[in-house]
């Protein structure tokens, strides 16, 4: 079954989420509240403006969309604590889940990228089984490629100071980080990821700190803990994998996919590490697809 396509519903509703340390978490929504939601996750250094128009065609299909800032993130609050181990970013997802079950009775469905997938494996897999009710990977695994995280890294930091002099300035930055995708005129869409300071210069819309203490996208300090959260997942998976990839490549996805070999796979042509932003088209419909089968499960059982 294909997606719905976008309707005039485009202009998002706000709302907040106040986890159990009282941080605020800054989300957008699409949709019925009283339908079952489909989180959005971002990855570490974007913002819940990285989905491209999946949220409005998933709303358009019948789900509640729900795409939030992640802590430290946008305009989600910054623990004053600092605190940014993986399992922080899971505490925060499980508590949205949980207010989200709420309004419409069933726990919601996790589409998470990079960042925001490690928190729905840790989520799910080991500290609060039951959390959601399915679980999307967006090119992440538990074990990915170091050189991948390292350029990722890199990129984060390499301007974290001094920021841009202008939208341009940065859009060419991405353009030479992604070569594979061609620079886009237009540069409203990065207005959304990066902050004008008083000093005029942009940069990027995150708490530095989240890259210069330890990495939440890594799993040095305990090995293996994402192949077992991994392992004890039971609700429905889905990997979906950029094939131009750094991050996760076919020995990680095929590593993945052993360890939960009823989860289905999608390779995404021409698509990168951001592959909601590479290839939002096909992107979209492999997740649309993937939660009309668990919708039709649902109804049959």
């Amino acid at each position: 079954m294909g997606i719905a396509a976008p309707t005039p519903m485009s202009e998002p509703l706000p709302r907040e989420f106040v986890t159990r340390t009282g941080l605020v978490i800054a989300a957008d929504t699409w949709g019925d509240p009283s339908r079952r939601a489909v989180v959005l996750v971002h990855g570490g250094g974007q913002t819940r403006h990285s989905w491209g128009g999946t949220a409005e065609a998933l709303a358009t299909s019948g789900w509640y969309a729900v795409a939030y800032d992640q802590r430290g993130h946008g305009d989600s609050g910054r623990p004053e604590d600092l605190d940014y181990r993986a399992d922080r970013f899971a505490d925060d997802l499980i508590d949205v889940c949980d207010q989200l079950s709420v309004g419409s009775g069933h726990q919601p469905v996790v589409v998470g990228a990079s960042l925001g997938g490690l928190a729905g494996l840790l989520a799910e897999g080991l500290l609060n089984p039951g959390t959601v009710s399915a679980i999307v990977l967006v090119d992440v695994t538990p074990r990915m490629e170091r050189s991948g995280v390292d350029r990722i890294v890199g990129f984060m930091l390499e301007r974290v100071e001094l920021g841009y002099e202008s939208l341009d300035e940065a859009a060419d930055a991405v353009a030479a980080y992604q070569p594979h995708r061609k620079r886009r005129p237009d540069t409203s869409g990065l207005a959304k990821n990066l902050k004008e300071g008083p000093d005029g210069r942009w940069r990027w819309h995150w708490d530095p700190a989240l890259f210069t203490g330890p990495l939440p996208i890594g799993d040095g300090q305990q090995p293996g803990r994402y192949d077992t959260a991994a392992a004890a997942l039971t609700v429905p998976a889905m990997l979906v994998r950029g094939r131009l990839s750094d991050l996760v490549s076919e020995d990680t996805a095929r590593h993945f996919l052993e360890i939960q070999p009823a989860a289905k796979f999608v390779d995404v042509s021409d698509a990168g590490h951001m592959v909601a932003g590479d290839r939002n088209d096909l992107f979209t419909e492999a997740v649309a697809q993937f939660l009309e089968e668990i919708r039709t499960d649902a109804s049959a059982s």
